[in-house]
């Protein structure tokens, strides 16, 4: 049923982008109304994670024809923990947090929003599975490299900051682009 899958997609990308806005006022709420807690950021970034999961490796399930790649959403989707990991990481050991890509959450979402429009439009040619696909390949791509990134920022800052100054976590910051 075309009709029902192209209306799934574009369900799915709005979904997404609703993800992401409301990342966004929990984030403004939290921290410019004051309204932060010290439990705050587990409950900002558990969902997330789970969010990460199942979007990702829901995209791999999407493409049916091809039954390996729900691997690549799989391994899209462990990458992308591995990247907060990695920035939270960072934070806790008072490198600080450090939200650089190129693979960060708004670009993976961004690139599965995409993913699911394109797949919505083609849904009746050749191309159908094929967008998910790459995309997904793209966002485990990049977000390996964003991993490799993150952790060489986080090292060098390690490495070279005096032992006094690394005694003690930096302090939390929004948690815009994990």
């Amino acid at each position: 049923m075309p009709s029902l899958q192209i209306a799934c997609l574009f369900m799915a990308a709005l979904g997404i982008q609703c993800r992401l806005l409301c990342n966004l006022f929990d984030g403004m709420v939290a921290v410019e109304g004051g309204k932060s807690t010290r439990s705050g950021e587990l409950f900002n970034e558990i969902p997330d994670r789970f969010s990460d999961a199942l979007s990702l490796a829901g995209a791999g399930y999407y493409v049916s024809a091809m039954p390996w790649v729900v691997d690549v959403g799989w391994l899209a989707a462990a990458l992308a923990i591995i990247t907060a990991y990695v920035r939270a990481l960072g934070a806790s050991t008072g490198a600080g947090q450090h939200f650089e890509g190129p693979m960060a959450k708004p670009q993976r979402m961004a690139v599965l929003t995409t993913a699911c429009v394109g797949e919505a439009i083609f849904v009746a040619t050749w191309l159908h599975g094929w967008i998910m696909t790459w995309s997904l390949i793209i966002i485990a791509l990049g977000s390996l490299i964003t991993i490799f990134r993150r952790a060489r920022n986080i090292a060098m800052i390690l490495e070279n900051a005096p032992l006094e100054e690394m005694s003690t976590p930096a302090a939390s910051s929004p948690q815009e682009g994990v």
